[in-house]
C-alpha cells in the first residue's frame, strides 16, 4: 500500500483517529507523518503501549505525594524477586509470578480501569460450554435477584429465585 499523502513511498504507519465520534483511517509513510506532525511509535515524541501502561499505573496521584521513607503503594516490594511497585510502573511488567500476590491490592483498580471488570469472563466454545453457560446464567440471575431485593421488589425476586432453582435442578440432573 502506498502512502495516501505522497503516493510514492510505501505506507508504514497505519492508524485510526477518532475525533468527536468520527473515525478516520490513515495509511502514510514515515516522512509524511513527520511533516504532518503525527506521533510516530518508537520516536522520542512517539506513542508506545509501554507509556500508555505506565500512565495508567500512575493514575493514583496520592502515591506520588508520599515521602520516600513512607511505606506507601510505590514502596511495595515483591519479597521473591525484589521488584518494587515503582519499578513495575516504570517497566510495565512483573519480575516474577509472585508479584501478582504482592501487588494484588493495587491491580484490581487497574484491571477495573482497563477492562471494566476484575473478573475474566472470556468466550466459551459452543460445543463444550453448555454447562458453563448455564452457570453464568444462574450467576446473572442471582445478581439481578439481589438488585430486586435491594429495591424491595420481592415478587420479581421470587420469580428469579424460581428460575434459578429450575436451572440448578437441570444442572444436577445432567
Amino acid at each position: 500500500m502506498l502512502c495516501q499523502e505522497c503516493n510514492m513511498r510505501p505506507a508504514t504507519l497505519h492508524f485510526t483517529k477518532i475525533v468527536n465520534g468520527e473515525k478516520t483511517e490513515f495509511h502514510i509513510c514515515e516522512t509524511c507523518a513527520k511533516e504532518k506532525g503525527e506521533m510516530i511509535p518508537g520516536t522520542p515524541n512517539g506513542f508506545s503501549i509501554h507509556s500508555l501502561l505506565s500512565g495508567m499505573l500512575d493514575f493514583d496521584s496520592s502515591t506520588k505525594s508520599q515521602s520516600p521513607g513512607h511505606s506507601g503503594p510505590q514502596n511495595l516490594q515483591c519479597k521473591d524477586c525484589g521488584m518494587t511497585y515503582a519499578q513495575f510502573s516504570k517497566l510495565g511488567r512483573f519480575g516474577c509470578p509472585s508479584c501478582y500476590q504482592y501487588f494484588d491490592n493495587r491491580l484490581d483498580p487497574l484491571f477495573k480501569r482497563v477492562h471494566g471488570s476484575t473478573n475474566h469472563v472470556g468466550k466459551v466454545p459452543v460445543r463444550t460450554g453448555g454447562r458453563l453457560k448455564v452457570k453464568r446464567q444462574i450467576d446473572d440471575l442471582k445478581k439481578e435477584m439481589q438488585q430486586h431485593i435491594v429495591q424491595e421488589e420481592f415478587e420479581s425476586a421470587a420469580e428469579l429465585r424460581d428460575q434459578i432453582r429450575e436451572l440448578e435442578k437441570e444442572m444436577t440432573e445432567e
